[in-house]
């Protein structure tokens, strides 16, 4: 049992050191703690290569069992009490700097006048077999931190938030995946017996449940979570750890206004492709009204940028406020707004933009008081299919001859309306 006992002495002593670099991020920051965590994984990966000891359940190597093992479950509790915003770094800093080792390991081949110095020289099959174990295990240490975090929300929320047995259920599942994953490459670069698959695999199930219990006592007694914190979404954890939530918000600014906050141009160009380059399955007729805000410059020249800004704002909000389910806004460049419309005839689409007209005068005002109009030019495609060129084209000469007609008015398919008021 004395293999059992120093195995048990390394895990607390890994466990603790790291315990106490990350209760330091505090006072210090969380480098400490991530800097000590990567540096160590050429020493477990190569520990797991070549150095193993007999136990009565098998073979095995501290290096899979205590540093492998203890790593995963650091990240879990760096997860617990920061969140995935945070983890995310050093799991994806790791990845990236340990295939970065290889690379570079694979470049010193190319040199072709290597001294041999006294002792033991330059061994390039090692570097070779070390490098296959490091990407195959650089790979699954990404998968086993993105899973093991998933896990334990999973069990947490069913178990009662009980961190222990939570942990201890989400890393004997993930590192009973590991121990099968990696075995192969073991076999092949270094002919490990079948023994070190089943006894690793004892091993790792043994240091989940210890590096578990020491989960509980530090979030216990050393850093107890105060807040209460409840659980979080799954959905919403798996897209912070791979960065698809940066993506989504990358994606969706990049398809607003930032002034307006209604969609762009390109949003427009995009959108108007889905709808009208082929017909819609639905049937439905689209509609195009083109906006364009009446003696704008004037506003701009009298009261100054930010007062057309505002006006600008205030538009934008209030075809925002008045549309349908499903009908889109967006702000086609300078003083000029899109509508993209659904499921309207001629008429019924004339008389929305005559309703947003008037809305827009009645609750829209310059920074002097005046009150705001647009002229407004509309036009249909029936049953969704068409060509937006020809749409935009026919939208657009409305919206010219509806400002030529003295502007604050809407012309489309039928005649044009004003109202005496505007």
């Amino acid at each position: 049992m004395g293999g059992v006992a120093l195995l048990a002495l390394q895990a607390t002593v890994y466990f603790g050191v790291m315990a106490a670099l990350l209760r330091a991020r505090r006072v210090y920051g969380v480098g400490l703690f991530v800097c000590a965590l990567g540096v160590m994984h050429f020493l477990e990966t190569y520990l797991a290569a070549v150095f193993f000891i007999e136990l009565p359940f098998g073979l095995l190597s501290p290096g899979s069992t205590v540093l492998f093992s203890g790593k995963l479950m650091m990240f879990l509790l760096l997860y617990i009490r920061e969140d995935a915003e945070t983890v995310r770094q050093p799991i994806y800093g790791l990845f990236i700097g340990n295939l970065l080792l290889v690379v570079l390991a694979l470049i010193l081949r190319l040199h072709t006048t290597v001294v041999h110095l006294p002792g033991d020289g330059p061994n390039l099959q090692f570097v070779d077999q070390m490098g296959v174990l490091m990407v195959w295990g650089t790979l699954l240490l990404f998968i086993d931190c993105i899973a093991l975090i998933l896990l334990y929300e999973q069990f947490a929320r069913r178990l009662g938030r009980n961190a222990v047995l939570a942990a201890f259920l989400s890393a004997a599942a993930v590192l009973s995946f590991d121990q099968i994953a990696f075995y192969p490459a073991l076999r092949i670069t270094s002919g490990v017996p079948f023994s070190a698959l089943t006894g690793g695999w004892v091993a790792k199930m043994g240091a989940a449940a210890l590096y578990s219990l020491l989960i509980g006592v530090y979030l216990r007694w050393v850093e107890p979570d105060g807040e209460g914190r409840g659980s979080r979404r799954i959905r919403d954890v798996f897209e912070t750890l791979t960065y698809r939530n940066r993506y989504e918000d990358l994606l969706r600014r990049s398809l607003i206004d930032e002034l307006t906050g209604v969609r762009n141009r390109s949003a427009f160009e995009q959108t108007c492709r889905d709808w009208l380059a082929r017909q819609a399955p639905d049937g439905q007729a689209v509609t195009l009204a083109m906006i364009d805000i009446d003696r704008f410059k004037a506003i701009n020249d009298g009261l100054g940028h930010a007062a057309g800004d505002e006006v600008l704002r205030s538009v934008g909000r209030t075809l925002e406020a008045n549309m349908r389910a499903g009908d889109l806004v967006f702000r086609y460049g300078g003083e000029e707004f899109a509508l993209v419309l659904k499921g309207l005839s001629p008429d019924e689409a004339m008389a929305f933009a005559e309703r947003l007209r008037r809305t827009v005068a009645s609750d829209v005002r310059s920074m002097s008081g005046e009150a705001v109009t647009v002229s407004v030019g509309v036009a249909s495609s029936a049953f969704g299919g068409g060509d937006l060129r020809s749409l935009l084209d026919r939208a657009d000469q409305r919206l010219y001859q509806a400002k030529r007609l003295g502007r604050n008015r809407v012309i489309g398919e039928t005649a044009p309306r004003r109202s005496p008021a505007g």
